[in-house]
């Protein structure tokens, strides 16, 4: 990263770099990118949209996607893997092998992300789910035990790493009881803290230690009754303090309609509020012209927090391509693991 890196993570247009993007990110020189399914044709196509935006910026910036499986999967077939949502693959194995199954999904996920030039992938979430939780969130999840919930995706989180991609667990400090989809309006959560320790707070705990996290656009009434978590200090200093997270804290997507007023207002609200870099995904230029304004660079402990990230990133370990796909096809089909890998 250089002095100026803006405390911002941008998406673009579509799956080629226009000459007014090109040069706009090359003054911005934001920290990182996202990709979308407007970003992506093919595997060639994305390789050289990662080189030419990491030109740009003249550095190795990360490009992130979300590519959980399910309905939120960007990369799709023909050219890539169908995977099952999360709690859909998660029931389908014996309840032992769960973590294993967990790690070989997300191993290999990493496997088709890393070889196009994508390095951070914004998986696992670790809300945990509940009879309540919103149709747009609850098969995303991975358990409705929260115990469950922070053993596998901490499997996960390690089978992206091992293979060369960091996740981001989200959606801190937990989504799972909100029965509002956070795209289109503010959800509220009434809960106790205590019962948000006792259950919601308890996988983010668990993962304390990874290095990238994703804030919460929900209300919680017995933290702060006003604001969503992505802009509210106090929710902020309990994801550092209570929950002891200390990786790199990004919003949501600070274009969703959990949030009021314009992006410039919504982008220093989250930083102020302690989260270390602005997340607006649209890819319209007016937009990502407000957020850069808005976000200024990355400076203090946000950046030896995305310095610190950075760090972690590391080259893939060798695999076996088939034969983790067929040991992940066997657990799916019921088969138990013996704990070796086997089954």
């Amino acid at each position: 990263m250089s002095e100026t890196t803006t405390a911002a993570i941008l998406g673009l247009a579509g799956t080629s770099l226009s000459r007014d993007e090109a040069a706009f990110f090359r003054q911005a020189d934001p920290f990182g990118f996202i990709l979308f399914a407007r970003n992506i044709e093919s595997p060639d196509q994305v390789r050289a949209l990662a080189q030419d935006l990491r030109s740009c910026v003249g550095r190795d910036a990360p490009i992130l996607i979300d590519q959980e499986g399910g309905r939120v999967q960007r990369m799709r077939a023909p050219h890539w893997r169908e995977w099952l949502p999360p709690l859909d693959h998660v029931a389908r194995v014996p309840p032992a092998s769960r973590a294993r199954a967990m790690w070989l999904r997300y191993r290999l996920i990493a496997e088709e992300l890393h070889t196009i030039g994508i390095d951070v992938n914004c998986a696992p979430t670790s809300d945990v789910a509940c009879a309540e939780t919103h149709p747009f969130l609850y098969n995303r999840c991975l358990s409705e035990e929260a115990d469950e919930v922070g053993v596998l995706a901490r499997a996960a989180a390690t089978g992206l790493m091992a293979g060369g991609v960091l996740p981001v667990v989200k959606h801190i400090p937990g989504h799972g009881r909100a029965v509002a989809d956070s795209h289109l309006t503010p959800p509220r959560v009434s809960a106790s803290v205590n019962d948000l320790r006792a259950r919601d707070f308890v996988p983010f705990r668990a993962l304390a230690d990874m290095p990238m996290g994703m804030t919460a656009h929900v209300i919680f009434e017995a933290i702060d009754s006003v604001r969503p978590a992505t802009v509210s200090e106090t929710a902020i200093g309990l994801i550092r303090h209570e929950i002891g997270f200390d990786g790199l804290l990004m919003t949501d997507d600070l274009a969703m309609e959990a949030l009021s007023g314009p992006v410039e207002a919504r982008v220093v609200a989250a930083l102020a509020a302690g989260c270390d870099v602005a997340l607006y995904c649209r890819g319209d230029m007016r937009g990502n012209e407000a957020a850069v304004a808005a976000a200024g660079t990355l400076r203090g402990r946000a950046r030896e927090r995305a310095q610190a990230t950075l760090q972690r990133r590391i080259a893939p370990d060798g695999i076996d391509t088939r034969a983790l796909e067929a040991e992940l096809e066997a657990l799916l089909d019921g088969q138990a693991n013996d704990g070796t890998g086997r089954v």
